[in-house]
């Protein structure tokens, strides 16, 4: 491979690029034949339960097979495949749009709690950012903080910013952190919720669609345990949450989130970036 395609990973046929990166498909597909037989394990925990998704498994493979772990793939690879991630999440945005014309009369007759429940998602980068710059870190912060970071965020990311921008790298990092934790996080989060009965289940099961499949799955299934004579209500309403999450998050994300993190970052990392340069010269000192 020429030094240019090392910088570029572009190729003049699909045969080159299997020739060149043959060990990255290789090694997903073994990834995938192994996490698809693995399946779901759900964990009881209480009255509710978490559930451990294949793209779990993946993900902790991927990062075993790497160059700091068992060093199956190297540093070359590693750059080849981050190329490869908008190519890998295009299917589930066409997904997004076959939902979405699928369900066109739910989303028609919903009400007003239905078109504005995006929104929420309009809470996270307004506190995390702040922690994020104040941990000490630049524009990833933007692209980790915007949202929760599922694939059509990355998609829009990446479009705006470029691939191999700072943004998408915070982006990519929160995705891969959220297919590990965030699944677990939320499936005890609706198990904390649920219990306490501040909220009615129709309610919950709403919350629980926020954009990211894995991520309604778990927490609807804790939902359904504690409250299993509103199963199919909680999943009906999960359903059409994470359907209308999907489609107005894609435009609260493109037009409010990623411009107000931006706007956000700009306006705070000179005077939070000063504390933790700060924090870092009293280390050195010492």
């Amino acid at each position: 491979m020429s030094g240019n395609k090392k910088e570029t990973y572009v190729y003049g046929s699909l045969k080159e690029r299997f020739t060149v990166e043959w060990k990255i498909f290789a090694l997903a597909f073994v990834f995938i034949l192994i996490a698809d037989n693995i399946g779901q394990i759900k964990i009881p925990v209480g009255k509710g339960m978490f559930i451990l998704f294949p793209i779990f498994y993946a993900i902790i493979l991927g990062v075993l097979s790497g160059p700091q772990v068992l060093k199956i793939a190297d540093s070359k690879h590693v750059k080849a495949a981050s190329r490869l991630v908008v190519v890998g999440i295009c299917p589930f945005i066409a997904k997004l749009g076959i939902t979405a014309g699928a369900n066109i009369d739910t989303i028609l007759q919903s009400g007003p709690v239905l078109l504005f429940h995006g929104f929420g998602n309009l809470l996270g980068p307004l506190l995390a950012l702040p922690v994020a710059i104040l941990l000490g870190m630049k524009r990833e912060a933007i692209g980790s903080c915007h949202s929760i970071n599922r694939e059509y965020h990355m998609a829009l990311i990446n479009n705006i910013y470029g691939p191999d921008s700072a943004e998408a790298r915070g982006s990519l990092s929160i995705y891969i952190v959220g297919g590990m934790v965030g699944t677990i996080y939320f499936g005890l989060m609706a198990s904390v919720v649920g219990m306490t009965g501040l909220f009615h289940p129709q309610a919950l099961g709403l919350a629980s669609g926020v954009g990211a499949g894995i991520m309604m799955a778990s927490s609807s299934a804790s939902l359904c345990a504690i409250y299993p004579e509103w199963a199919d209500t909680i999943s009906a309403m999960a359903s059409v949450g994470e359907t209308i999450a999907g489609i107005t998050g894609m435009y609260i994300t493109m037009l409010i989130a990623i411009p107000m993190t931006d706007r956000l970052y700009r306006f705070l990392e000179p005077k939070l970036g000063k504390i933790t340069l700060k924090n870092k010269e009293k280390k050195e000192t010492v």
